[in-house]
């Protein structure tokens, strides 16, 4: 028998008793109010929230924080006017002069503040960290509570790719100079439709 093979076998002959998952019942904590709670929460850790009703609306916004000839990518069609929304960018090196990326986000947490955005709203899974500035727009209705909410809403879905993102990009040194945007975006904005 080859090393390869009994190392496998050995391996094999050594797993661990499987075990019952604990279960999750107990008191979790549901927000009587989940937007407002996310709202207070993502302004604490850096965003800026608007509350919107129609796309017009966030293309103000974002004409007058990000006048022309600023680079700005969106998954969203009615931001066509003002945002490049079909990228073919095989190469994400290509994205690195984005100014701000308009994307859309499945649903808010409200305990952290964070939102979910799958690989399928990225455009390009590196879009939302190489950007500038990153903007998320989030429906009101798709804000729950906690993260237990989140993962029944989330299921078992096959995403394969996707990450929670709160705030703008943030870090510190050892003496506690906090640096915002040195991994990712500098700032965040959340647009929370009705």
């Amino acid at each position: 028998m080859s090393s390869r093979n009994s190392i496998l076998a050995a391996l094999r002959e050594n797993q661990p008793e499987l075990s019952v998952l604990p279960s999750l019942a107990g008191p979790i904590s549901v927000e009587a109010d989940p937007v407002e709670k996310f709202k207070t929460l993502a302004t604490a850790i850096g965003s800026k929230i608007f509350e919107v009703i129609t796309f017009d609306q966030i293309k103000e916004v974002i004409m007058k924080q990000f006048p022309a000839p600023a680079r700005i990518i969106s998954s969203f069609e009615e931001l066509a006017a003002i945002a490049e929304t079909d990228i073919k960018v095989i190469n994400p090196h290509l994205l690195e002069d984005t100014e701000l990326a308009v994307l859309k986000a499945q649903l808010g947490v409200a305990e952290n503040g964070s939102l979910w955005v799958p690989e399928l709203n990225m455009m390009q899974r590196v879009l939302p960290f190489i950007c500038q500035h990153l903007a998320l727009v989030v429906y009101k209705k798709d804000i729950v509570s906690n993260m237990h909410e989140a993962y029944q809403v989330l299921g078992n879905s096959n995403t394969g790719f996707g990450a929670f993102i709160a705030g703008p990009s943030k870090t510190a040194d050892i003496e506690q100079s906090l640096v915002l945007g040195a991994h990712g975006p500098r700032s965040m904005t959340v647009f929370i439709m009705s």
